[in-house]
């Protein structure tokens, strides 16, 4: 997909753009408006130099993505948000990794092609994007051509997707909250259901439906995850229906029930437990009903 851009010269003309608005960063909705060039630091607590906290080959992911050779995934450090149950809070809330160059990133993303993985996974990029835009650009004349993941949050500015349009093949977002009281509670994220879903909404324009090979591996498309959350805070029986109506019913979603109080939420009321069976049930009815057969939905293990 992005050969062409390449050749053209719209990708540099993208990541220059990315560097611009790095000067007073607006890449996510928090637009904390910090000069990330100098190394100052907003929400995600990211400077100038991509952090990655691990490069690896992945075999937990979806089963388009991960397929037999497992998916080649780069952990971002740090976070656009700031879930208070977040499982890999020491990457994204307490900024574990290293600082690392565009040239260094890129010879990581040949490195996991040369290992054969389908994709390239970007686990957590939203606040990286020009920077991983950069490695893009020094990788594809070395040879790089694997189809990019974008695995985020889902908090993300349609201004800053655009950037993307022509660059992701698949894009495997959250869809975490339709309270923002909740979003702002749980996640530090104000205003996330309207944004999210224009972000979701930008994302299927851009890609359309997953679409797969002959081998089961996804090619392009969408792919959406939605994390339940005790006492229906996710708001699920609300997102799963919004999601047939306004993006259709062939939307693959990956219905998650592996939530257990890690991070913050081990102290925080209502969310210090793992799922009941009617809680989760209630979720798998909701996608039932919506018409939602297209995608995964994870068991809950006994209570």
């Amino acid at each position: 997909m992005y050969l062409d851009l390449y050749q053209s010269g719209e990708l540099l003309q993208r990541v220059r753009e990315g560097y611009r608005r790095l000067l007073a960063c607006d890449l996510c909705p928090h637009s904390c408006g910090v000069n990330r060039v100098k190394g100052e630091q907003g929400r995600c607590r990211s400077g100038l130099k991509p952090r990655i906290a691990s490069t690896n080959l992945h075999h937990g992911e979806e089963p388009p993505i991960s397929g037999s050779r497992g998916s080649g995934t780069i952990f971002f450090s740090g976070c656009t948000l700031s879930c208070l149950f977040c499982q890999n809070f020491p990457i994204s809330q307490q900024n574990n990794g290293e600082s690392i160059s565009t040239v260094e990133l890129a010879k990581r993303m040949l490195g996991l092609q040369k290992r054969g993985a389908h994709n390239l996974n970007l686990v957590t990029p939203t606040h990286w994007l020009p920077q991983f835009m950069a490695a893009l650009w020094l990788a594809i004349p070395q040879g790089f051509n694997l189809p990019i993941v974008w695995n985020s949050s889902g908090y993300e500015t349609v201004e800053a997707l655009q950037l993307l349009d022509g660059v992701v093949s698949i894009y495997l977002p959250d869809m975490k909250y339709t309270d923002n009281q909740q979003a702002v509670e749980l996640s530090g994220a104000p205003g996330y259901p309207a944004i999210n879903r224009r972000a979701v909404t930008e994302m299927l324009r851009q890609v359309g439906q997953l679409q797969i090979d002959d081998s089961g591996i996804a090619i392009q498309g969408l792919i959406i995850r939605h994390l339940v959350l005790p006492q229906a805070r996710a708001g699920s029986c609300e997102t799963l229906p919004w999601i047939a109506e306004h993006l259709g019913k062939e939307t693959h979603i990956a219905l998650m029930s592996q939530y257990f109080p890690a991070w913050q939420a081990t102290t925080t009321s209502g969310i210090d437990r793992g799922l009941t069976h009617d809680e989760y049930d209630a979720a798998v009815e909701a996608l039932e009903e919506a018409g939602l057969d297209t995608g995964w939905v994870q068991e809950l293990e006994a209570e």
